[in-house]
């Protein structure tokens, strides 16, 4: 049962961009605020936008501004640039930022261009917070080093210590009918996006599979949603080269990526950007065999446990695949450095290393006021009255000054 907030206390709230249905930061904003509150601390989260499924859980990031005081903390999750964001920078609460890592827009040209715009406004936005953040955190080392790189003095880790509640499902039992069979099952879980580099894992699973043998399968588990352009060059991929058996599922309920793990021989990532990569965690939780491009965070986040694999030449890869699909004492060897690095990370105190991170804030000195712009909240609120009009009087934008060439009446 937790406690009462105590008023002596500040209020301790989160802010960030979206509150996601399962995805890893939308878990650690909720674990967060369950040990805030365990804790006595008041603490709400406030998003821009969030899943309908969780809206319950949050509130209206402008709502914070009303909530602000000077001696509030707020845990302010950056992941991408928002008005929320903004927001938060302008208010005279105290800041600590959790840096969840951006993706170099470079991945997403040509594929997605607002994405391209967001990540690269995201990353640049990030380099003005150093002097707003009474400390800023990654959720990961890799993440830590950039932050320190772009300029922030007061860097921490606070370690993602990832639920397994989800897979403790009864597995989806007609898919299990379906893939627990002869074949071995390479499995890869994550969104189905250009740094994933989903196109190198469909080349290692069919230089495998030529070489190697053909009683196999690819099962490839993630949402696609804004990137249907890069789906459709995946399957035109495999349509040329004649690949079989790649099962591509998109977003699966819990019960379903259940029992995607449960299927499983190896769990093959060819990603190249990764702030941290839950899946990979997933994977150990359900003691699959982890093969991994080590890159960015993935060696950090693997801490000495699976198979990594530094070059991305598909024969060379294939060959480790095979080493660990037909060696049955190698891959106990691999589950059991597997378990040993999951027990070292569910061994990790989050709430003691999360309390320490708010008394050290509490006990700091306070920063210099950050100046903003003379007329920001002028212009918020001018923004504000928009958009209610965009929402509920979208009429008035029929009045609108016709563009140059168009007709004598408005659409």
């Amino acid at each position: 049962m937790s406690s009462q907030p105590s008023p002596s206390r500040p209020a301790v709230h989160q802010v960030l961009a979206t509150l996601g249905y399962g995805d890893a930061i939308g878990n650690e904003a909720l674990g967060i605020r369950s040990a805030l509150h365990s804790a006595g601390y008041a603490s709400d989260i406030f998003v821009e936008t969030s899943d309908l499924r969780i809206e319950s859980l949050c509130r209206d990031y402008r709502e914070l501004i009303d909530a602000s005081h000077p001696d509030n903390i707020l845990i302010h999750h950056f992941s991408i640039g928002s008005r929320a964001s903004r927001v938060a920078y302008a208010l005279p609460d105290r800041m600590v930022l959790v840096y969840h890592n951006i993706t170099p827009p470079e991945y997403f040209v040509g594929v997605h261009e607002d994405l391209v715009q967001f990540c690269y406004s995201g990353r640049r936005e990030l380099r003005a917070y150093p002097p707003r953040c009474d400390l800023a955190l990654g959720d990961s080392e890799f993440n830590r080093q950039e932050l320190e790189n772009v300029g922030f003095s007061k860097t921490g880790v606070l370690p993602v210590v990832p639920s397994f509640a989800h897979l403790d499902e009864t597995p989806d039992l007609t898919l299990v009918s379906e893939f627990d069979d002869e074949k071995l099952n390479i499995l890869f879980v994550g969104r189905i996006i250009p740094n994933k580099r989903i196109e190198d894992v469909i080349r290692f699973y069919h230089a495998y599979r030529v070489k190697y043998g053909r009683n196999v399968r690819l099962l490839l588990v993630g949402a696609y949603d804004g990137f249907e352009s890069y789906l459709a060059s995946l399957h035109h991929m495999i349509t040329t080269l004649q690949i079989p058996d790649v099962h591509i599922f998109g977003h699966v309920s819990n019960a379903e990526l259940t029992a995607c793990y449960d299927v499983a021989d190896l769990f093959l990532s060819a990603s190249e950007h990764e702030g941290f990569c839950v899946p990979l965690i997933e994977a150990f939780y359900k003691q699959v065999p982890v093969m991994a491009y080590a890159a960015a965070a993935v060696p950090a986040t693997m801490d000495g446990a699976g198979v990594l694999y530094d070059t991305k030449d598909p024969r060379h890869v294939a060959s480790i695949m095979s080493t660990v699909l037909s060696d049955s004492v190698l891959q106990d060897e691999i589950v059991d450095s597997q378990d040993a690095a999951l027990n070292r990370l569910q061994n990790t105190d989050f709430t003691a290393s999360l309390l320490g991170v708010v008394e050290r804030v509490r006990r700091s000195a306070r920063l210099p006021r950050v100046a903003i712009r003379w007329d920001f909240w002028q212009r918020f609120n001018e923004w504000e009255h928009l958009e209610e009009l965009r929402l509920y009087r979208p009429s008035v934008y029929k009045a609108l000054p016709l563009k140059p060439g168009e007709g004598a009446e408005n659409p």
